[in-house]
């Protein structure tokens, strides 16, 4: 069997438009961190809206690509976190990307509910405005929240 050297991000970055890689390949060259997590960002697919920002570790990325049910890694519970398995308010994967230099996964998501764990559309509902920070969303009516 010929052993190919690794894969390089460099190469994706100079790919031409078609190529193709495997997924294991391209998940050995990402560069997770010291914790073995990536950042995912999730956003609304139809509408563009950026929901919210969390860690993937590898298995919570594969969990993802196979269930079609978006999960991630808790850093505070040290444990996958099924977005919305106790509040119901879960995302399906529509598609996923990475960003050109593999720091960060792009999740384009069916948001079911409000993002946030606050009960709010998105997580980003602090608008710096002005020299000041700015609550621009109120929670959801009757939204029950992920811890």
């Amino acid at each position: 069997m010929i052993q190919r050297p690794a894969l390089s991000l460099l190469d994706l970055e100079s790919a031409a438009l078609g190529s193709r890689w495997p997924l294991t390949a391209v998940l050995d060259a990402l560069p997770w961190n010291s914790d073995g997590l990536i950042a995912a960002i999730a956003q609304q697919h139809d509408s563009g809206e950026v929901l919210m920002l969390a860690w993937m570790n590898r298995r919570a990325l594969a969990e993802t690509l196979a269930s079609g049910q978006v999960c991630y890694w808790s850093r505070s519970r040290q444990c996958l976190w099924r977005k919305g398995e106790s509040s119901g308010h879960r995302q399906r994967l529509i598609e996923a990307r990475l960003d050109c230099d593999g720091d960060a996964v792009l999740l384009q998501v069916d948001q079911h509910g409000p993002a946030c764990h606050t009960g709010r559309p998105n997580c980003f509902y602090n608008a710096i405005r002005d020299g000041a920070v700015e609550v621009i969303s109120s929670p959801l009516k009757d939204s029950r929240h992920d811890p």
